[in-house]
């Protein structure tokens, strides 16, 4: 990939989840409602959709007015599944029964996040609430005022299920400026990041049980000899493309994955190790982080010009994981949770899978936080109390979590009589129009998940040993402000977009030259006045804790 032009770079804006884990000035006008005033008492009956043996949920907050009836806009990351319109309808249904209010979700397309996540925020168009995370610009969402306050008393009163299952501490993890903003999930995921690879062509290479990234040039040359329609790292431009460079920097030392001080993977700022007790704030230029950047850059452009790399990552849209079954990418990158439709797909068609989680050098991989997924109610919302009510549902009531995560049950999924998730007769993982894990709504009550009977052997043996992989977090719920650092924060990332970005991927011509170029753009970006800021921030933190 040339640089030639800066506008291709430009089109590198990138949402990732490498799976590790950031509320100002919201409006808190007590969110006037648009729904009318008389009680609902009513007991629902039991919805079409819901999983066998559980009824839709009785109203959670009597003497709560629903009289009037309000359409709820909500917001997701990612795409449709092809079976959201059926299943839109089912939830749609319990929740005019339960809360007399109707739901629409749109999109947020991953290629688009860093565009398309502020401005819909600050246009002012009917958004009751989206998607939120530490690492999807929550706090800087935030300290834009794009999201109303959220107290312990709303969260009582009009979501009581939320309240009775949320630790205190993930009330206090969400606040910025003392503020909360955000419904942080429940069950924070247990999870590690993972490469995925065949064996059969691990066996032709003569590779066997490799833990690193770095250990798969045989994998990768295999690859490029004898199968001409593969790419061994087929990269899309949203989750893929910062990923191999930082499984590569996490060999060397417990890699956060994303600055700091911004939370975006797709940024370059400063960090720490995840696993130093004493959180030493690191800039591009320290120890371990200057030689681990170098260490992954090298690799990525041996790779890139040897042609492991696709060439245009930045117009690719479809994820590794998605490619992997089709024999079109070598790789397929994505975490412990929603790796495992592509592990059935390839079962499916005869393909046997190798697991590999991403850990470092000390074995480990970090805790995710309760932000790593959440919502937010948009500043812009008029029915922020009946929003809060429907996430209550969807998010804890188990009829809603089976419908919202996995579809119609029938037609989506089984439950067997071992109470193990499967597929309908005859219906094929390639074919289900509602996979798990694929609509976005991750930051449901994850202890109603079962177990799936397409699990492969090696599946079953990475989730056994998940628990003993994590490692406490130093900053585990560390939150920067960045409120006084707005500029050098944007400066610094539209210098990762134009100087950073390339290194990542290979795509330059000498590492040692344009590192240097890197550390001097951020230089002249702030980065040391950020640095001065956080580590203020930082040191607050682990006082307080």
């Amino acid at each position: 990939m040339k640089l030639k032009k800066k506008r291709v770079w430009s089109m590198l804006a990138l949402s990732t989840v490498l799976g590790f884990s950031l509320t100002a000035c919201g409006n808190n006008n007590n969110a006037s409602e648009a729904s009318g005033s008389s009680t609902s008492t009513s007991k629902a009956t039991e919805s079409a959709s819901a999983p066998a043996g559980t009824e839709s949920a009785a109203p959670s907050n009597p003497g709560i007015d629903h009289s009037k009836e309000v359409k709820l806009v909500g917001y997701l990351l990612g795409a449709a599944p092809k079976g959201m319109p059926e299943v839109m309808a089912a939830l749609n249904e319990k929740l005019k029964k339960d809360i007399n209010a109707t739901l629409e979700i749109n999109y947020i397309g991953w290629g688009d996040v860093a565009s398309k996540y502020p401005l819909i925020l600050a246009s002012g168009e009917n958004v009751d609430f989206v998607f939120a995370a530490d690492w999807n610009f929550y706090v800087q969402e935030s300290n834009k005022g794009s999201f109303k306050e959220i107290t312990t008393d709303m969260v009582e009163k009009y979501m009581p299920k939320y309240y009775a299952k949320q630790d205190p501490a993930a009330y206090k993890a969400a606040q910025v400026n003392g503020k909360q903003y955000m419904l942080p999930t429940t069950t924070p995921d247990r999870k590690v990041n993972v490469i995925v690879l065949r064996k059969d062509i691990m066996d032709k290479a003569g590779l066997a049980n490799p833990t690193k990234l770095s250990e798969l040039d045989p994998y990768f040359e295999t690859i490029k000899k004898d199968y001409p329609n593969m790419i061994p790292l087929n990269l899309d431009s949203q989750y893929d493309l910062p990923t191999p460079f930082g499984n590569l920097v996490t060999e060397k030392f417990a890699y956060p994955g994303a600055p700091s001080d911004s939370g975006d993977p797709s940024s370059v700022g400063n960090y720490t190790d995840n696993e130093d007790p004493a959180g030493k704030i690191l800039s591009i230029t320290d120890e371990p982080v200057q030689g681990a950047f170098k260490y992954a850059a090298n690799i990525m452009k041996k790779w890139y010009d040897a042609g492991y790399v696709n060439k245009n990552p930045y117009s690719n849209k479809v994820r590794s994981k998605d490619n992997f079954c089709e024999s079109k990418s070598g790789v397929a990158f994505g975490n412990s949770i929603d790796i495992q439709a592509t592990l059935s797909a390839c079962k499916e068609k005869g393909i046997d899978t190798y697991i590999m989680p991403v850990l470092s050098p000390t074995g480990h991989a970090p805790t995710a936080s309760w932000l790593n997924n959440g919502v937010a109610i948009a500043a812009s919302s008029k029915n922020q109390e009946r929003a809060m009510e429907a996430l209550d549902l969807i998010t804890q009531d188990e009829s809603y979590v089976m419908t919202a995560y996995y579809g119609i049950e029938g037609k989506n999924y089984v439950v067997t009589p071992e109470g193990k998730l499967g597929l309908p007769e005859g219906l094929a993982a390639a074919d289900n129009t509602y996979p798990p894990d694929a609509a976005g709504f991750w930051f449901v009550n994850k202890d109603f998940f079962k177990p799936s009977v397409d699990w492969t052997d090696a599946y079953i043996q990475l989730n056994d040993k998940i628990k003993s992989y994590l490692a406490p977090v130093t900053y585990l719920g560390f939150a920067m402000n960045s409120d006084k650092n707005k500029t050098e924060i944007a400066n610094l990332k539209n210098v990762s977009t134009q100087y950073f970005m390339p290194l990542a991927v290979g795509a330059v011509k000498d590492v040692d030259k344009n590192f240097d170029l890197l550390v001097e753009k951020m230089k002249a970006a702030g980065v040391d006045k950020v640095k001065t800021e956080l580590e203020s921030q930082a040191s607050a933190f682990l006082s307080a804790k």
